[in-house]
């Protein structure tokens, strides 16, 4: 990756963090917390990573994206909207009555949804389902999945952690979003995880840890990732709840409060927009 191709992917972010804080604070209700710590992961993949066409949602060719964590919907709708699939002004009816942009991501509703999700620990399953049937078709695309840290006390994702490696889904790369923070305080405090890295080593899949916020890192990770042969991989992405506004990093009151109108000016301003250009 170039200079120019990280400050492009860097403008993106804080374009989808504005629109994010926007939508929320329009809906009154939602995630900013985990919405805005994936933010660049989503970035990369829609702007670097997956071969995708907004003019072709369903091409069967396409690389695939399962938000697992289905309440970080607000970074994917962004990714969609700033990527083309639908226009960025419906972004501000998140959460509305009869909007495509519900709570959680739902397939019928908006093109470049690949799975609806929500229910913690089913999205992996879910990805592993597409990564399987690829590899039975003998298509190359590649299926890619974010699951939260605190997703990971769910026992079915270490089922599917073990489907993957049972059938060497190397067609499978997954990330981690490790913000240490769930609704409930640290993840460590809540249930903790122990050592990722060595838990995924030792269900058989191949394991890269990266600052979730370095284009250059994450780029560097998956470009690993595809050329391993045999095991799915896990990209570990240490982020930061809250990434991008400061009076909402690393505190978890923020995984599901939406900011009042006030809030939201402030964060914008952070930000380098306004209520005006959104």
């Amino acid at each position: 990756m170039d200079t120019k191709k990280y400050e492009e992917l860097q403008e993106i972010a804080r374009q989808s963090r504005a629109w994010i804080i926007r939508a929320l604070a329009e809906a009154n209700s939602g995630h900013p917390g985990g919405s805005l710590s994936a933010t660049d992961i989503l970035t990369y993949l829609y702007f670097q990573a997956m071969n995708i066409n907004p003019d072709n949602p369903s091409d069967p060719k396409r690389d695939r994206f399962v938000l697992c964590k289905g309440h970080g919907a607000p970074a994917l709708y962004t990714s969609l909207a700033l990527r083309g699939y639908f226009p960025k002004d419906e972004l501000l009816t998140l959460r509305k009555l009869g909007s495509r942009l519900q709570g959680h991501p739902d397939t019928r509703k908006l093109p470049g949804i690949d799975a609806s999700t929500g229910s913690l620990g089913q999205g992996l399953s879910i990805a592993n389902g597409m990564a399987l049937a690829g590899k039975l078709d003998d298509q190359s695309y590649t299926v890619y999945a974010l699951l939260g840290d605190g997703e990971t006390q769910e026992g079915q994702v270490w089922e599917a952690l073990m489907t993957a490696s049972h059938y060497q889904l190397n067609n499978v790369i997954a990330f981690l979003d490790y913000n240490h923070l769930q609704i409930d305080g640290r993840i460590e405090e809540v249930k903790s995880g122990g050592n990722f890295a060595s838990r995924f080593r030792s269900f058989g899949w191949h394991v890269l840890e990266v600052n979730g916020h370095d284009f250059y890192a994450i780029d560097e990770a998956v470009i690993a990732a595809k050329q391993e042969k045999y095991a799915p991989s896990m990209i570990i992405a240490h982020t930061i709840k809250g990434k991008g506004v400061p009076f909402m990093e690393g505190k978890a009151k923020w995984h599901g409060k939406a900011p009042n109108k006030e809030e939201a000016l402030e964060a914008l301003k952070l930000l380098g927009a306004s209520w005006e250009e959104i």
